[in-house]
């Protein structure tokens, strides 16, 4: 009983304009910041590292690097400070967690983006290889 009531008041909480963006993809997110009586918008723009999944209280971390530093701030997806999301590109990556980039600097820490994916398969449509390297593996297994 009690769990159907925090579900309907959580219902009306969530947020339905947020664009659908994944782990790996760089967004720019416009926050809004309290200084005294005055308040302004400011944009943090990185890749999506981590993304948590929990209805209103769901949240997605974002790190860029600043000034030869690494900074990660974690967002409440559903927060009315949260003015807009914009999607600048989309990542590929086969991680739920984007930790190892912590590790990695320069241009070590890039991702593959889909639209360098999309240029991959078409350069191997003209050349007549194989669309995947994992049908690149197979071709090459076969014996004569």
């Amino acid at each position: 009983m009690l769990n159907a009531a925090i579900e309907a008041i959580e219902k009306a909480q969530l947020r339905t304009d947020l664009p659908a963006f994944r782990v790996g993809d760089t967004v720019k997110v416009h926050y809004k910041i309290v200084e005294g009586e005055k308040e302004r918008v400011q944009v943090f723009q990185g890749v999506v590292t981590k993304r948590h999944r929990g209805g209103a209280r769901s949240s997605f971390t974002v790190r860029k690097v600043s000034f030869s530093v690494g900074v990660e701030r974690i967002f409440l997806q559903h927060s009315p400070r949260i003015e807009r999301v914009e999607m600048v590109s989309r990542g590929i990556v086969r991680r739920a967690r984007l930790y190892y980039l912590r590790d990695l600097a320069g241009k070590a820490a890039r991702l593959r983006d889909e639209k360098d994916r999309l240029a991959e398969r078409d350069a191997r449509r003209t050349t007549g290889l194989p669309l995947t390297r994992r049908a690149a593996l197979r071709c090459s297994i076969r014996p004569p």
